[in-house]
C-alpha cells in the first residue's frame, strides 16, 4: 500500500508532515525516516477505527 504526504524541515531540523488525506492531522519527527514513521502509525490508526472528526476523502462517480 502507498499513501501521499506532505512533509518540510524546520529551522530546528526537525521534520514536519501530514498524509494528504488526512492533511489536519499532523506529526512531526528527527528525521525524515522518524516521520515517515509516525506518519505510519496515523494511518494505521486511521483505518483500523472510525474516529469521530477524521475528515477522509473519497472520489465520486458520477454520469
Amino acid at each position: 500500500m502507498k499513501a501521499q504526504f506532505t512533509y518540510w524541515k524546520e529551522s530546528d531540523g526537525r521534520y514536519l508532515g501530514f498524509l494528504n488525506d488526512y492533511p489536519d492531522h499532523w506529526t512531526q519527527g528527527d528525521d525524515l525516516a522518524d516521520l515517515k514513521e509516525h506518519l505510519r502509525d496515523l494511518l494505521d490508526m486511521f483505518g483500523a477505527e472510525e474516529i469521530p472528526g477524521i475528515r477522509k476523502v473519497e472520489e465520486l462517480e458520477y454520469a
